[in-house]
């Protein structure tokens, strides 16, 4: 597939995101992780509604967090285009997720490209429902997202509702029910991310970050 012609304000390597309004999100089972448990570094392939891969991203940790901390690690993402190519960079750094501890909740940082930081993810406190705030690289809150109460997906997709400010929904995060040997083997699961074709493609990249933190993070179970 080849890339589309380098559009006006447009980090490079994220024209792509200009011409669609949703993507899958495909994590890859790692084999030694399924029989053993050992925890190994995520990979994902991101592709259009029509099955294409757009672009593919890998966990870079070492072994010793990884098993050590757990779905609270903290990490270096890479997101590659096709040409394998970085375009984008997710970090995200050791912190809590749990209400108790309200000063030191998730959040992620957005380059694109690497080096060049486009906004943030951060985690908002609440005891009831999962919710996170997007910001823009001027640290201006444009998109909130907002999880249900019950993140179990048993036999069903878990969706995450994507707000602007004013509470109006636009698009979702979701996890997408994968069969029951998939889901109770192993923690490599389908995702989808929807939003506005017209959304500044710094935000769409932005909500890519946002679909990585909350599967990070075991919301969905």
């Amino acid at each position: 597939m080849s890339l589309p012609p380098r559009a006006p304000n447009c980090p490079p390597g994220l024209e792509y995101l200009t011409q669609i309004d949703q993507l899958l999100v495909h994590q890859k089972v790692e084999l030694l992780e399924a029989f053993t448990g050992f925890e190994t570094n995520n990979k994902f392939t991101i592709k259009n509604s029509m099955g294409q891969k757009v672009y593919w991203a890998a966990e870079d940790v070492d072994c010793c967090t990884r098993n050590c901390c757990g779905p609270m690690r903290p990490f270096d993402m890479k997101i590659l285009d096709i040409y394998k190519n970085q375009v984008m960079h997710l970090y995200r750094p050791l912190r809590c997720q749990s209400c108790c501890f309200p000063c030191c909740l998730q959040t992620m940082e957005v380059s694109a490209p690497p080096g060049n930081v486009i906004g943030t993810i951060e985690q908002e406190w609440s005891i009831f429902t999962p919710q996170f705030s997007l910001k823009d690289q001027s640290g201006e809150t444009v998109l909130r997202i907002e999880g249900p109460f019950c993140t179990f997906s048993i036999c069903g997709d878990v969706e995450f509702k994507v707000l602007t400010r004013d509470g109006q929904q636009v698009g979702k995060v979701s996890k997408q029910w994968s069969g029951l040997a998939r889901e109770m083997f192993t923690d490599a699961d389908h995702f989808g991310i929807n939003f506005p074709m017209d959304l500044d493609v710094r935000m769409k990249a932005v909500l890519i970050g946002a679909c990585f933190l909350i599967v990070s993070t075991s919301y969905f179970i």
